[in-house]
């Protein structure tokens, strides 16, 4: 496995350019993401059959030769698990591979379980053992170590072996659109982004709460997403929700209060101010501006024997297509889908994923079919 470490700019256009001349590439990326609100990109591996690169984004300044090659949409882009890693193409070069195959999405259609690693499968496909023992390195740090590079670099030399025969096996079962659509559909996902003005939804909790106490919330979570993007920071490491949750209840007027709730002290001393005065605007909002209650599915008395019922469906579409039941109807897909008929009264515009794509032949229509 012969590989070449590209730190400048002249030698990456060089290979950029190389494989724009081709018609599929490997990418893969290593990257850090433990403190920050973004992940935080330490080295991209390129393969194309002929050149193997491991790329140094730390040490090369004009990168605008790679976002090109990312956006050509005459190459293929191969990736595994890519979820994050469109995350960080995203937010380093402002796009994302384009077009893009997922192999952990290609085994799904073959019958492996969504969450399949790569190490398993190159095991099954090439019978090949991968030294996963770097996957928690530091990939900041400089200088990286020839196990560094040689972990990197195998994640996409044994990634075009592995696409290859997939994609025959795909292509035979008939899954090659799906897998496309699956793959666009994995692109539209990681890279919605929450408004800021909706982040409360989404804080774990956030359902105990009543009207009033979801206003106060509803400034917090919004302070709280913005502060964690400006300062890129986790938003956990900005204030924990689980205190949100609690100022937001006890409507908190002192940091005397925080303490005795036992919140971090350097929270306390960082922000409790702000979110003291945030409680205090909170509690100005006109009753008529007050978010309505957040209520769950589960809450409804119909609800365990009807997601049941689903269950069921979903299960036997499993062993008719012999597709796993989470990649067919995740638990989220199918509360997406209640919610589409229960509150959304099957509107067209608000199609869940089981009723789209190709979901909807083969395990859509069977649950719409068992609602009324």
């Amino acid at each position: 496995m012969n590989y070449t470490i590209i730190k400048d700019s002249q030698s990456l256009q060089h290979v950029c350019e190389q494989a724009r001349q081709t018609e599929v590439i490997m990418l893969d990326t290593e990257f850090v993401r433990t403190r920050t609100f973004h992940p935080q990109l330490g080295l991209i591996q390129l393969y194309d059959g002929k050149q193997l690169v491991l790329i140094d984004p730390l040490e090369i300044e004009d990168m605008h030769c790679f976002a090109e090659l990312l956006a050509d949409t005459s190459v293929m882009k191969v990736l595994h698990a890519c979820g994050e890693d469109l995350e960080v193409f995203q937010h380093v070069f402002g796009c994302v591979p384009t077009p893009m195959i997922d192999t952990q999405l290609m085994a799904a259609f073959l019958g492996y379980g969504l969450s399949t690693g790569f190490a398993a499968l190159v095991k099954d496909y090439l019978a090949v053992e991968l030294d996963k023992s770097e996957s928690r390195a530091d990939w900041l740090a400089r200088p990286l170590t020839e196990k560094q590079h040689e972990y990197a670099a195998a994640d996409v030399y044994y990634l075009l072996p592995l696409y290859q025969k997939l994609l025959t096996q795909v292509e035979e079962k008939g899954w090659l659109e799906a897998v496309q659509q699956e793959s666009r559909l994995l692109v539209e996902k990681r890279l919605t982004t929450i408004e800021p003005e909706q982040a409360y939804l989404a804080v774990k909790g956030a359902w105990t709460l009543n009207s009033q106490q979801l206003a106060i919330l509803k400034i917090m979570a919004t302070w709280r997403l913005q502060e964690a993007k400006a300062r890129d920071l986790a938003l956990n490491f900005i204030v924990k929700e689980a205190n949100m949750i609690e100022i937001c209840r006890q409507q908190m007027t002192s940091l005397k209060q925080m303490n005795e709730a036992g919140f971090d002290h350097r929270e306390i001393r960082r922000h409790g101010q702000t979110l003291l005065a945030m409680v205090q605007q909170g509690l100005k909002v006109p009753e008529q501006e007050w978010p309505q209650p957040i209520t769950r599915l589960m809450d409804n008395p119909v609800y365990k024997q009807l997601f049941k019922t689903l269950k069921d469906v979903v299960k036997h579409a499993s062993e008719t297509s012999g597709l796993a039941t989470e990649f067919l109807a995740s638990k989220k897909q199918i509360n997406q889908f209640i919610t589409w008929v229960w509150v959304h009264q099957r509107h067209p515009e608000k199609l869940p994923e089981v009723m789209q794509g190709w979901r909807k032949a083969v395990v859509g229509d069977a649950l719409n079919g068992k609602m009324k």
